[in-house]
């Protein structure tokens, strides 16, 4: 098949999942002929997904949450009114992804949580069927369960969620766990999609916590919780680009540019891990044995942290503070369940994937490779 990727390039989980996914359609045969990413004028691509992507990648402008003045969590109102006084250049982007699916003569479309999927499938209806995967996609299970706060968040992020997969022949939900399929909802549950660099690296016990925040203003708490406990090295990643790659504040703190090399190699060997709740390296951490300490910046990552905590992965907090994971991490157990249903992924997708194309396309395709 040939394919095409829609992503949405707010932080690393979408982009570290196309990456992982295209390896993996191309080692069943299938062609992912571009790769689109949906961001904000202020986001920039980080290199590694330039260099990891092997189809040509181009990009639209595309809404994404606006942090507070802080440049901490997400301002809603603030996200709202710039989307309003953006609609123009997203109805441009829009046309633009309708004419990048006719001109490529794509067999399937492949949505990585990107809004303007779900409007482009809505109003202009191409014919290819579309496939939408992300952690989000299980907040509209029948089954799952959300935090019981902030229901008016709540019902607009599921909302959110909904209008991504407009149209949508199936929605693929990554998840910690194993869970029935919603046919109501056309959802399929399947392990998350983690890189193979994940699977290389060999975690050790190290004497840091690893971190990365969404947002470079959460860093305030990281510097005041280090100026008390200087005796413990805090190696942390940020989304901030105006820097030298390594932010050395002195001998026991860095703040690095998302590498995700570097990024995996210094989680493998940490003591354990802080982050702003994103659902992919939530599901590395936990991989690699690591205890985690969640500060949500936004109400989807409340939901991540929340279903991350009922399954033993770790513990939520409104700021950085790393006493919490300290003493977490000395009662940790891992969830050895985890790894095995992450190790069904590629078969479990692949299969899923393959169902949204018409059967007679796909007889077609194995009765060539048989010739071949």
């Amino acid at each position: 098949m040939r394919i095409l990727f829609i992503v949405q390039g707010e932080g690393r989980g979408h982009l570290t999942q196309a990456i992982a996914l295209e390896k993996l359609l191309s080692e069943n045969g299938h062609t992912v002929v571009e790769v689109l990413v949906g961001k904000g004028e202020s986001r920039r691509l980080p290199g590694f997904f330039n260099r990891s992507i092997h189809a040509p990648i181009r990009h639209f402008i595309s809404p994404n949450f606006m942090p507070t003045p802080e440049n901490k969590r997400a301002n809603l109102n603030r996200s709202f009114m710039h989307c309003l006084s953006k609609l123009p250049e997203y109805m441009e982007s829009m046309c633009y992804i309708n004419r990048r699916i006719k001109e490529t003569g794509t067999d399937l479309v492949i949505n990585f949580y990107e809004l303007l999927t779900g409007f482009v499938f809505f109003f202009f209806r191409p014919t290819v069927p579309l496939v939408c995967i992300g952690h989000q996609y299980l907040f509209l299970h029948k089954d799952f369960e959300l935090p019981k706060t902030k229901r008016t968040s709540l019902f607009f992020l599921k909302l959110f969620t909904r209008l991504t997969s407009l149209r949508a022949s199936s929605r693929l939900a990554l998840s910690f766990y194993g869970m029935c399929e919603d046919k109501k909802n056309k959802i399929s549950v399947v392990p998350p999609i983690l890189r193979q660099e994940v699977f290389e690296q060999e975690p050790m016990k190290g004497n840091y916590i690893h971190g990365y925040m969404v947002n470079s203003g959460f860093a305030d708490y990281v510097y005041d919780w280090h100026l008390s406990h200087k005796d413990i090295p805090l190696r942390f990643f940020w989304d901030r680009w105006e820097d030298q790659p390594i932010h050395k504040i002195d001998e026991t703190l860095s703040f690095y540019q998302l590498d995700d090399v570097a990024f995996l190699q210094q989680m493998a060997g940490c003591k354990a891990y802080a982050s702003t709740a994103g659902f992919e390296s939530i599901c590395e951490a936990m991989y690699l044995k690591k205890p985690i300490l969640m500060v949500p910046a936004h109400i989807e990552q409340e939901c991540n942290a929340f279903d991350a905590m009922k399954n033993g992965a770790g513990i939520i907090d409104e700021t950085f503070n790393l006493d919490k994971i300290l003493a977490f991490s000395e009662e940790y157990k891992r969830n050895t369940q985890f790894a095995i249903w992450v190790q069904s992924a590629n078969y479990m997708i692949i299969n899923e994937i393959e169902k949204n194309v018409p059967q007679d396309y796909m007889e077609h395709m194995y009765m060539v490779e048989e010739f071949v």
